[in-house]
């Protein structure tokens, strides 16, 4: 048995320990590579399953008027203090997070161009269809089941490993680069992203804090046992005949 400096959980941070360290095999090659990606169709399946899963999800925690997600959150206070439209800052902010890929070496992919795209759709859709509830009760209940499936479906929609989108990019390549937890790393994110908002003046609500500190477990959880791993097809090679590897002749000799 060793020091007892060694054997005490918290050695680690206490997020670590509570969520346990794991590496996850997450693809990250170019989006000309992944249309040559074993299980294509199995792939791309969960890709939309999860976008659409998130989509119906953003517009369930929007319904349940008890706070928006921390990146609506710096959203909403950036565009209070520019003049901007909400929808504008969003894009913008996407492309800020996709400048941070850079240094972290993170490509771009199909889930990438599939997430700027069809997540907003699903939402709009879920929105036409979603009331309101007047009762706190069933709005506490639509804002946790919201916040579960929009964990699960990140998790679906990144196990596709089809690229993710600019923010959860964000996270996995930190994951690649630092060799933290998944968990612990958006956890973090989502702090920093809702202290900013909030230190700019953005609009914060109990389910704003209840999304910065489950989302991470949540993804943590559900991303291991979504994940389809990349099983890599050997290559075949040919080999041009040589004078060692030819066989026998069959020429007769001439007598």
């Amino acid at each position: 048995m060793g020091p007892v400096h060694q054997n005490w959980p918290f050695t680690a941070s206490p997020i670590t320990w509570m969520l346990g360290a794991m590496t996850l095999e997450l693809d990250n090659r170019p989006l000309r590579q992944q249309i040559h990606l074993d299980r294509k169709a199995l792939r791309l399946t969960a890709l939309f399953i999860g976008l659409t899963g998130y989509g119906v999800s953003m517009a369930g925690i929007m319904r349940a008027g008890l706070g928006v997600d921390p990146w609506d959150v710096l959203h909403v206070a950036v565009a209070q203090k520019t003049g901007l439209s909400v929808g504008t800052v969003v894009v913008l902010t996407a492309l800020v997070v996709l400048l941070a890929w850079w240094p972290l070496k993170q490509h771009p992919g199909i889930g990438t161009l599939a997430n700027a795209v069809w997540i907003g759709v699903a939402c709009d859709a879920a929105l036409a269809v979603l009331p309101t509830p007047e009762d706190l009760a069933a709005r506490i209940a639509l804002l946790c089941s919201s916040v579960l499936i929009n964990g699960l479906a990140d998790a679906v929609y990144i196990g596709a490993q089809l690229g993710p989108g600019p923010r959860d990019g964000l996270m996995t390549g930190l994951h690649r680069v630092t060799d933290q937890p998944i968990g612990v790393l958006r956890v973090l994110i989502e702090g920093v992203v809702l202290l900013t908002g909030w230190a700019l003046g953005g609009p914060i609500g109990p389910g704003t804090v209840l999304y910065a500190l489950t989302i991470g477990p949540i993804v943590h959880f559900a991303l291991p046992r979504v994940l389809i791993r990349v099983q890599d097809r050997p290559t075949t090679r040919m080999v041009r005949p040589t004078a060692k590897n030819r066989g026998p002749s069959l020429e007769r000799k001439k007598h």
